[in-house]
């Protein structure tokens, strides 16, 4: 399905980015991962092997984000697909939220999303083609108590998404948004198990999703089989009810 695509997925270290590496390669593509540690990213490399490569980046760094995409597209001569997975959370009531938690926050999951599609977009352009998918949430959709800035970053996402496949479907280039669920990562295993009892229960298929579910909507998205698909957010969250 991605035979000789060239891509990135930012947090490719752990979770879902993980598990998007992985299903992309075996799809056929040579990924390019991006993530703050060295050492979880060599990790990745000795599992998945040959196809898999790695830059070690802070994609809140705009200038770090600039040089990455350039080395990419250098190394590999096209750049096809931009997985935008990079994100923290730093979960608070607003009333307690300092303005550190709130910028960090929006720093990571949106400014990379603007830094690394920015980046990728002068390649793309020249090429008159490429994907670019975001990994958004659902509660960036229906929002969530306690996480007023990572609910804000997530629905700017989406709104990000579907300005930017405005602007650039005429150039050939798609963009969009995945807002996945409850999903059982590193990020969701500190959540307190009466709220992820409270969580089931709200969930119609009755478990949490795994990373390799999100993966599969990644890899279609990214294939030729979606090519008519953009400017949307596709939720991946069992049925969840909020």
């Amino acid at each position: 399905m991605l035979d000789n695509k060239v891509a990135i997925v930012t947090g490719a270290s752990s979770g879902i980015g993980r598990a998007i590496a992985k299903k992309m390669i075996e799809a056929g593509a040579t990924v390019i991962g991006v993530a703050r540690s060295e050492d979880k990213l060599q990790s990745v490399k000795e599992w998945l092997g040959e196809n898999f490569h790695y830059k070690v980046a802070d994609v809140s760094e705009y200038e770090r984000a600039l040089q990455v995409v350039r080395e990419v597209y250098e190394e590999f001569g096209r750049i096809d697909i931009l997985v935008n997975n990079a994100g923290i959370t730093q979960d608070t009531l607003l009333a307690r939220m300092d303005k550190e938690k709130w910028q960090k926050v929006i720093d990571v999951n949106l400014g990379g999303v603007f830094n690394y599609t920015k980046a990728a977009l002068t390649y793309m352009m020249k090429q008159r083609s490429g994907v670019v998918i975001n990994i958004s949430s659902v509660v960036g959709l229906y929002g969530n108590a306690g996480q007023a800035n990572y609910a804000a970053s997530k629905a700017g996402i989406i709104g990000f998404t579907k300005s930017l496949a405005k602007e650039v479907g005429k150039r050939g280039i798609r963009a969009v948004a995945i807002a996945p669920g409850f999903i059982e990562t590193p990020m969701t295993e500190n959540i307190p198990e009466n709220l992820k009892k409270l969580a089931l229960e709200s969930i119609p298929l009755g478990r949490f999703g795994q990373p390799d579910e999100v993966a599969n909507v990644v890899v279609f998205l990214a294939s030729d089989l979606a090519s008519y698909i953009t400017s949307t957010v596709i939720e991946v969250h069992g049925g969840l009810a909020f």
